[in-house]
Formats: structure tokens, sequence, C-alpha cells
């Protein structure tokens, strides 16, 4: 197993990013490039790992970056040799077997696009998000921002994705599948949903359980949540922007409210930091791109060494078992979609 680490790609690049790689390297069977300015590279590894040279870690040198500002697809088209691209493609090359980035989602997805190609019978890749829930698990959350506009066939597409990803990732045996939409009911949403639901309502291939509503994404309640990329994306940033401020409301009020407060957040602490471990989001290192011929794991760019170590480790999961092979096998048992788009 060899993984392609974009090196440079995050806020934290090159330290955090050589870091997660190596933890990585000392706990999971792989091996792994660090693809990006050798230079740069090389000197965070000899700094703070002089053992570096004995572990399964590489480099492979890019001399171009794309910035997390940059146009997507016209960075990838101009930056041949940005560490994005050269890393995607040594995975179409066949000399790594999956790529890994924290930098720009539209480039990483952009690059994943051009070079890999999609899966034949999928329109359009989804990013598939998991999201943390009060039940210990988690729910997946696609499209969580490749697609911004979405026709219900690509829901659907996204629908079978997900399911497939949380059958062999997660080991649920039949996921529940819902539609985000703004009420339980089947007339429920806009066209786009009423359209969506009967095509997801007669699939063969997956577990539709119904409208989800936005409060049913963090209870568990659903395993798999399919929405356009524009919805899914402002979910998802909700989330964290929520996340963030009750923590700091939280601190806020054990600051202010005097010695009783501090002694009862002790008191509390063990029961806070499994709670903290529970819907600690670098648990599971990144989301995947799910529909491109090739695994892509796209890690959030403030991703820390323990988010990258956990992607690299979802990264080696996802080929051993062969996500894409059964995501190829499931698709051609569906007829509700044309096939008269699909890219050969």
């Amino acid at each position: 197993m060899k993984i392609a680490v974009d090196a440079m790609g995050g806020d934290f690049a090159p330290k955090e990013i050589v870091a997660g790689a190596i933890l990585a390297a000392k706990r999971y069977d792989c091996e792994i490039v660090l693809v990006g300015d050798q230079t740069q590279i090389q000197k965070e590894l000899d700094k703070n790992y002089p053992e570096w040279r004995k572990s399964t870690i590489s480099i492979h040198h890019a001399s171009d970056v794309v910035g997390m500002g940059e146009h997507p697809g016209v960075a990838v088209r101009r930056k041949k040799d940005s560490s994005i691209v050269v890393a995607t493609r040594l995975v179409k090359e066949g000399k790594c077997d999956a790529v890994l980035s924290a930098g720009n989602t539209g480039a990483a997805a952009a690059s994943a696009l051009f070079i890999l190609g999609r899966i034949k019978g999928i329109d359009r890749p989804s990013i598939a998000t998991p999201i943390p829930t009060g039940k210990g698990s988690v729910t997946l959350l696609l499209d969580s921002g490749a697609n911004v506009d979405c026709k219900p066939k690509h829901l659907c597409q996204s629908a079978l994705m997900g399911s497939i990803y949380a059958k062999c990732m997660l080991g649920l045996e039949n996921p529940a599948v819902g539609l985000l939409n703004i009420g339980e009911e089947a007339t429920k949403g806009n066209e786009q949903a009423q359209a969506t639901y009967p095509m997801l309502k007669s699939m063969k291939t997956i577990n539709f359980k119904g409208n989800a509503e936005g409060r049913d994404v963090p209870t568990g309640q659903f395993d798999v949540v399919v929405c356009d990329g524009f919805v899914g994306n402002v979910v998802l940033k909700f989330a964290e922007g929520l996340a963030k401020t009750l923590v700091s409301l939280a601190k806020d009020a054990i600051n202010k409210g005097g010695i009783l407060a501090k002694l009862g957040a002790l008191m509390l602490m063990p029961a806070l930091k499994k709670l903290g471990k529970d819907i600690d989001v670098s648990e599971y290192g990144g989301a995947p791109l799910l529909g491109v011929n090739g695994c892509c794991i796209i890690s959030h760019g403030s991703s820390n060494a323990k988010a990258i170590c956990s992607a690299i480790r979802q990264a080696s999961e996802f080929v051993q078992k062969d996500v894409i092979t059964q995501i190829r096998d499931n698709i051609d048992k569906e007829e509700i979609w044309s096939h008269d788009t699909e890219v050969k």
C-alpha cells in the first residue's frame, strides 16, 4: 500500500502534514510518499524526525503549490507541477494507490476528476463527509461541496455511493439513507426534492428511509443523508461554527462562574473528554471523493497531525476494501437514470 500525500496543502503545511505522516508510518502497514517542495519537506523531517529514512516515508518533488484562494480548475490546468496535481498523477500512473490532500478542496477534486476520471455510470463525483452523532457513530453527508447544482439522478448516484461506502468502511449491513428536506412527508420540498424522492424509493441497491430534516443529521437516525453540494456545505460549515461557539461559551461561563463553576468543570472533566473524543472530526481524518477512478481523500484545511494520520488510515482501508469496485458493480444494477450521459 502506497499513499501519495500532498505535503504542501493545508493551513499548517508542511509541518503538520509531515508529523501526521510520521505517526501513520509507525501505526499502519503502508508506504507514504510526501509530495511537494523537497527542500522544505526534508528540512522538516531532518529537524524533528532524524530517523525518518529508516521508516516507510519517501519524498517526491513538486515545484509548485495551488493556493487556497486560487480557482481550482484554472490552477490545476496551469500548475502541472503543483503538489496536488503530481500526487494525483502518481495514482493515475499506478505508482501510488491513493491520494490525500488538506489543501484547496476544489483543486483536489478537480485534479481527481481531470486526471483519474469518473467511474462509468457516475455523472458527478460527490464528497462524503462523516459527521459525528449522539450515538457515537457518524452520519455520512453527501454531497458536501463538490457540486452546488444537482439533478435528481445525481442525488440518487450519491445515495448509492454513500450507502456502499457506509457498508464497506463503517461496517453497516443495511445503512439507512435519507433525503435532506424541510419535512418528513414525501410531498415536501422544492422541485428537486420532490422529483428525487420517488427515484430514491424505487432504487434496489439502497435502504431508503424517506426525508431527513436538518435536525436528523447529528442524531444518527440516518446513516447516509444526501443533498446537493450547496446545501451540504452550508450544513457542514454551520455545524463546525456551532460546535466552536458552544465550546467557547462553555469556557467563558466557567471562567466567569467563580470557584464553584471551576470545581464543577473539574469533576465533569472525564465525561467532557469522552464527549470531546466522540465528536472529534480528526478521528475520521477526511472525506472521500466518491465517483472517481481512484481513492482521493480530502482533509480539512486546518488538519493537524492526528487528522492527517487518520486520513492516511482511511485511504489505506478504502483501497484494501476495494470500495471503487463495489461502486462499479452496483451502479449497473440500477436503471432509474439514463446511461447516455455516462463517461466512457
